[in-house]
């Protein structure tokens, strides 16, 4: 039996937990294209949020902002911990590094002892069904191997904030079941506020408790993913059941 995230309602997400990401009113162009427009959304710790939108909406621009890794043109983002976690499009490993390597340089900072680092490294390849892997090199590692090594390195420092950016993008439908089991495992055990920005509809299904769903830079629709699949707004509607019929055009989605 395949096996998604309980649905949650407006009352438990409240008391859930603490509010982790407040965005507010966020705008991003790239030359003269208006990426995002006045977006904003709220997550708190313990829930997962999912981010869908056809191509080039601004899904993955959010993650980098959230990130710090670009800086909006305005607006303000808000992120309640330092601890933040990271899972790349790509597994974003260095082929020149071992798998212990990799993941050493999340843990940096904290200056722990290499006895300490190399549990901590273990019990997280461990967690991700790698345990036998820590001195191999990525390129010795299949594709579904490198995302679980880019999950085991974003969760290092138990974060309390996780970005997922297209975790099963490019992976068959077993291996994306076997990331999306992951993704749910690690919400289970370490209770973040995590997003995750997808096109894949099981992933979204499966992982979720609340989506939002980006078009031209705003959100269009939002709700549970239940709500998603019997909604009558038109660009849920085209989305969830992939529908040529629909506001969005055919060379958007």
């Amino acid at each position: 039996m395949i096996r998604r995230r309980k649905p949650i309602s407006p009352e438990r997400r409240a008391e859930a937990g603490e509010l982790m990401i407040e965005v507010k009113n966020l705008s991003k162009r790239f030359d003269d294209r208006p990426v995002l427009d006045g977006l904003s959304f709220t997550v708190n710790a313990g829930e997962t949020l999912g981010i869908i939108g056809p191509s080039g909406c601004g899904k993955s621009t959010i993650l980098k902002l959230i990130s710090g890794l670009i800086v909006p043109d305005s607006g303000e983002i808000i992120v309640h911990s330092k601890e933040l976690g990271l899972v790349f499009q790509g597994s974003a490993l260095l082929n020149s590094l071992t798998v212990r390597e990799n993941m050493s340089l999340a843990l940096r900072s904290k200056r722990l002892g290499r006895k300490e680092e190399e549990k901590i490294i273990a019990d997280k390849l461990k967690l991700v069904g790698l345990g036998d892997y820590m001195y191999a090199f990525p390129t010795q590692l299949s594709g579904g191997q490198q995302k679980r090594t880019g999950f085991a390195r974003a969760i290092a420092n138990d974060p309390k904030v996780v970005l997922y950016d297209e975790p099963t993008t490019g992976l068959d439908p077993v291996m994306s079941t076997v990331i999306e089991d992951y993704i749910i495992e690690m919400a289970d055990e370490l209770n973040p506020a995590s997003i995750v920005v997808t096109h894949q509809f099981s992933t979204w299904q499966r992982t979720a408790d609340r989506i939002i769903l980006l078009h031209a830079g705003q959100i269009q629709w939002q709700g549970t993913p239940e709500e998603a699949l019997v909604s009558d707004n038109p660009y849920m509607k085209q989305f969830a059941h992939a529908t040529r019929e629909g506001p969005m055009l055919i060379g958007e989605i």
